[in-house]
């Protein structure tokens, strides 16, 4: 496979030091951008829109510790073993993470956020408007496990 070099576009300034599992939308949070790559313009037209899509990268996970098969997620027996590619566990192998959160406000190279499940000092790969014409199309639906594991993943 091709190797993908990605440098990052900001970092995550968060209260949050290491990862946890529940209560992400307590969380305010901002990226700043790297002022060596951009100016606030990068930033401009962004506050028009309520949400946005992050994608970060979970720098801090221990490589001893990605998953490549399948696993209870959360280590629950009480859920199915599923694949990595069947949840969004931080121990992924490309330890990619991608979150929609609600726009705060723009303010120069500062894009501040609520809902970002992401720890301080994360690198940034890449910013997108959340657009409703991205959203999924027909049916959506996922297994009950899932449902369970988010109840308390945004609020307590």
């Amino acid at each position: 496979m091709k190797t993908i070099t990605l440098q990052a576009v900001g970092r995550v300034h968060s209260t949050r030091g290491k990862a946890e599992d529940d209560n992400w939308d307590k969380e305010k949070v901002y990226i700043e951008l790297d002022a060596t790559q951009f100016t606030p313009e990068a930033l401009a037209g962004l506050a028009d829109f309520s949400h946005v899509e992050i994608l970060f990268h979970m720098d801090q996970v221990d490589p001893a510790k990605v998953e490549k098969t399948a696993r209870h997620p959360r280590n629950n027996t009480d859920w199915p073993k599923v694949g990595i590619f069947a949840q969004r566990g931080k121990n992924r192998p490309n330890q990619i993470g991608a979150t929609i959160c609600r726009i705060l406000k723009v303010d120069g190279i500062q894009l501040h956020l609520e809902g970002l499940d992401a720890i301080d000092g994360s690198p940034v790969l890449d910013i997108k408007p959340w657009v409703a014409e991205f959203a999924p199309r027909g049916e959506v639906f996922q297994p009950q496990w899932i449902t369970e594991l988010m109840r308390s993943y945004w609020r307590s």
